[in-house]
């Protein structure tokens, strides 16, 4: 067994279980350009691992009641057929070389999305924290599945889009899908958000699974030491993610996938370079610059010394009175 590769499942199961994202966007892009494996083999295994994968998170969700099934069944009836379909895309394609150069084309394109996706997700979740914090906005209460109102075309497009996402570049379902769960149903719940991303993307990704076992290109010898590696790791980073900060992870997850997508289209690693030292300092003003603007202290660091001197003082007052 590659011992190398079980390693690189074994980290990219952690981040996934930290953040809930990462799965895809950052199997397929490894095996790449750090295992010499040929972008469509690439996918194909990432795609057999992932079916292995997403149950494990999937059942925890069901269990505890945070999976909003009506959203499930509309995502599913547009994803499912979409996501099998992305592997006959591939292969009427053409020779080999045109399927790997357009499935590596295709996954540089959607890991940048992937990498705008998240900083837009972290962008909505700062917004909202900063509304709450002004009381111009309470904290939701948890809503029941029937007051929710499902918008089935919108939800079968998503699905559909998504789906194809998965099927052409095993990328799409913890990224795209779960940022337009966000904006079409903002009544979900955190967890009810995750729980139903997380559940929906089971039959989309057995279903691009089956595709690629049909038509694609999937090494055994790839897929049994990442999922020896990626289902523990998946396991650990759950438990790690009460410890370790989500939003930390997740920017440097977002420059991850941003270097990977400029090497997927053949950017220069001088480029690349470049490219993501300057996002990582302008994205780091920037960010501090939006904080301040929607009323909150530059940093989380900042926020939270803030809140503690703030309870020290009130503690102080009311033991003084």
């Amino acid at each position: 067994m590659d011992w190398g590769l079980a390693l690189a499942g074994l980290g990219i199961g952690i981040v996934v279980g930290l953040t809930g994202m990462g799965g895809g966007a950052l199997m397929t892009p490894v095996l790449v350009l750090f295992f010499g494996v040929s972008p469509l083999t690439a996918v194909s295994s990432d795609l057999i691992t992932s079916a292995f994968m997403k149950p494990v998170g999937s059942v925890v969700h069901m269990r505890h009641g945070t999976v909003h099934w009506k959203i499930v069944l509309w995502l599913v009836v547009g994803s499912v057929p979409a996501a099998f379909s992305g592997a006959l895309i591939i292969s009427a394609i053409g020779p080999m070389e045109e399927v790997n150069n357009f499935v590596k084309t295709a996954l540089g394109i959607v890991l940048l999305i992937a990498a705008a996706l998240l900083i837009v997700r972290a962008y909505i979740a700062m917004r909202t924290h900063a509304r709450i914090m002004r009381g111009e906005e309470i904290a939701r209460p948890e809503v029941e599945d029937k007051d929710i109102k499902v918008k089935i075309v919108t939800t079968v497009i998503v699905g559909i889009v998504g789906g194809l996402m998965v099927g052409l570049t095993s990328v799409g379902s913890g990224s795209f899908i779960i940022i337009t769960l966000m904006a079409l149903y903002p009544m979900l719940s955190a967890n009810r958000l995750v729980g139903t991303d997380l559940v929906q993307a089971v039959p989309l990704v057995i279903a691009a699974a089956a595709g690629h076992l049909l038509y694609g290109d999937v090494d055994w010898g790839i897929v049994w030491p990442l999922t020896l590696g990626a289902i523990p790791g998946a396991y650990l980073g759950a438990r790690l993610s009460s410890r370790v900060s989500g939003t930390i992870v997740r920017r440097a997850l977002a420059l991850v996938l941003l270097a990977a997508g400029l090497k997927m289209l053949k950017v220069s690693n001088e480029w690349t370079l470049i490219l993501v030292i300057s996002a990582f300092v302008i994205g780091t003003l920037g960010w501090m610059y939006l904080r301040t603007r929607h009323g909150l202290k530059p940093t989380q660091r900042q926020e939270k010394r803030a809140r503690e001197l703030q309870e020290t003082h009130s503690s102080d007052n009311e033991s003084t009175s």
